[in-house]
């Protein structure tokens, strides 16, 4: 199994699509035994999705993500872990111990993503959430 953590540097980043990276870890029999960095190439509707899948990912931990991303993931049978902080490594020890604490999305909208991509932040009633980045 391959886990996907949006990261910005060392930390899971607030929002999946506008992350610096992907921490690609892989996982054998409940462990980590691998990961490797990603580039996040660029970020459009349903680009990442496919993206991700290619590379073997089934599951993505992000800070945030928007509601349409998340459908986008889900149709390709990636799982979705929205709401973590964190260091890397931490969050990705938690989610594997069955432990890891999510809060709400750091992207919280339920709108078009018009604007910028995925996340149209402030739009329509968008709000912006812990970190998000978008301010």
């Amino acid at each position: 199994m391959k886990i996907a953590v949006a990261t910005d540097g060392s930390t899971v980043s607030p929002h999946f699509g506008h992350c610096s990276e992907f921490t690609i870890v892989t996982v054998e029999n409940g462990k980590a035994v691998d990961s490797a960095i990603l580039p996040n190439p660029e970020h459009q509707p349903d680009f990442l999705p496919q993206y991700l899948s290619e590379h073997g990912v089934s599951c993505i931990i992000a800070g945030g993500m928007g509601p349409r991303a998340q459908q986008h993931f889900a149709a390709r049978g990636i799982k979705t872990v929205i709401g973590a902080f964190g260091s890397v490594d931490d969050v990705v020890h938690a989610y594997l111990a069955g432990s890891l604490e999510v809060g709400e999305s750091a992207c919280d909208h339920g709108h078009g993503h018009e604007q910028h991509g995925e996340c149209g932040h402030g739009e329509n009633g968008g709000t912006h959430r812990r970190g998000c980045g978008h301010n």
